[in-house]
């Protein structure tokens, strides 16, 4: 617990910071005098002064947020002095630049961090497909387990390489919240016999960006050899003479691709109340090929009667690196920044409109969470996840409610087409709109936090 809220804490302190330096920065070059700049609120546990800039900087003791604060007529008396480096009587187009710094600081980290990422490499696991679910999306159209996914695309647009699950995985949903089909170049596992192959994903109903969405597709995860893991004491695995580390080849004659495939025949496995199946396993025992019979027991899952053997099933499944050069990484690291950007955008408006459910809306909670399950993987994972949040921030601060920074450029949009501001009143009872509609959505993300720990 102590090390999840210690990464929530620190993920959330250098966002902020970048945050408030993407403002701080662009007042700075842009000639507006800075009085403040603290990260975190309440009382200030760190305060230095810059003799050059004249800003007070400070590090607050709730580190869930921070400000800068500018010389401004509106806030008290300014000398005549420094009346010009006042933020209030700035041109148009800086101030609306200075309130844009800020989440344009953010999509720059993110861009920054995803190409630290590309250009170093990580371990992700091969798109080597696991056997879809029966009856499926993914099975009816004719994807098997052991299948290999070289590229794809979707609704006729430029096919794009697949080099890991993780990039099948995102192409996957991207396409299904998209209401688009997507067109899949399938090898064998060595990479030969490949074949084209389409799934339909636009008439699918995706609603939710979970994993009840890929159980819908039928693909939940790369293949998993059928290998055994640790056996139960007692259970049928045990009591037919298998062992940990035995390979599963055939079952009744029929050739065991994967573990998901194994597990479905276990499970399916299921006579008359009083009978159990007998199986017929051929297993490779460290190079002694051997058959086994195999009798799962009958046991209760969900109220339906499914097949066990009391053993674990698979192991983790085949890695590949996946790394790119100075000038594709940071392409890359571009692109990821803009499809998790619109995405983000598209699953904002599809709420509003009801196409998707407010479920989609996570809090601190989930993101904490989130936090010390990355920390805890490494380095890599932590980034990965710091640069996801970056753009998510990025987004949510565009939004154009007047407590956000998108409020704001709101207001400048209107200056600049009636050609005087929106008037004290009228930004009041804005204001006010504005921090209802984001506690609101505040309250519903903090509910879905809750059900999530609960459920």
């Amino acid at each position: 617990m102590l090390f999840t809220i210690a990464s929530f804490l620190i993920a959330i302190a250098i966002l902020v910071a970048v945050h408030e330096f993407g403002h701080f920065a662009t007042a700075v070059a842009l000639r507006v005098k800075v009085l403040c700049f603290s990260i975190g609120f309440g009382p200030r546990l760190v305060t230095w002064q810059s003799k050059r800039l004249g800003t007070e900087f400070a590090i607050s003791l709730l580190p869930l947020g921070g400000y800068v604060k500018f010389l401004d007529e509106r806030d008290g008396p300014v000398d005549v002095a420094d009346r010009p480096f006042a933020f209030n009587v700035q041109p148009l187009k800086v101030r609306a630049a200075i309130v844009a710094g800020g989440p344009v600081a953010n999509f720059l980290l993110a861009i920054v961090l995803y190409a630290c990422v590309n250009w170093v490499g990580t371990m992700q696991p091969s798109p080597l497909l696991s056997t879809p679910i029966a009856g499926s999306v993914a099975e009816r159209a004719g994807i098997r387990g052991g299948d290999l996914v070289v590229a794809g695309s979707s609704d006729g647009q430029e096919p794009v390489e697949i080099q890991s699950f993780e990039d099948f995985r995102w192409l996957l949903m991207r396409s299904a919240i998209d209401h688009q089909d997507l067109s899949l170049d399938i090898a064998d596992s060595r990479g030969g016999n490949r074949r084209q192959i389409v799934l339909p994903l636009a008439a699918l109903e995706a609603r939710d960006a979970d994993a009840a969405l890929f159980r819908k597709i039928g693909i939940l995860a790369p293949l998993s050899v059928a290998r055994l893991g640790v056996l139960a004491p007692g259970g049928a695995a045990e009591e037919a003479g298998l062992k940990a580390g035995d390979l599963v080849l055939q079952v009744d004659g029929t050739t065991i691709v994967d573990a998901a495939q194994l597990r479905d025949i276990i499970r399916s496995a299921v006579g008359p109340a009083a009978i159990r199946i007998t199986q017929a396993w051929r297993i490779d025992r460290s190079g002694t090929m051997l058959t086994l019979p195999v009798s799962p027991r009958i046991e209760s899952a969900q109220g339906a009667r499914v097949g066990r053997v009391g053993a674990y099933i698979g192991v983790p499944p085949a890695m590949v690196m996946v790394r790119y050069g100075g000038i594709a990484g940071l392409t890359r690291a571009m692109t990821r920044t803009w499809e998790v950007s619109v995405l983000s955008l598209q699953m904002i408006g599809k709420i509003l409109v009801g196409e998707a459910s407010l479920k989609n809306l996570s809090g601190p909670i989930t993101i904490a969470d989130y936090a010390g399950q990355s920390a805890s993987l490494g380095a890599v994972p932590f980034v990965v996840f710091l640069a996801l949040i970056s753009v998510s921030l990025g987004v949510l601060n565009l939004l154009p409610l007047p407590v956000l920074d998108g409020g704001h450029l709101m207001y400048y949009l209107w200056e600049s087409l009636t050609g005087k501001p929106v008037s004290e009143s009228w930004m009041e009872q804005l204001q006010k709109v504005g921090l209802v509609v984001l506690l609101m959505m505040m309250s519903v993300a903090v509910f879905n936090d809750v059900t999530r720990l609960l459920g």
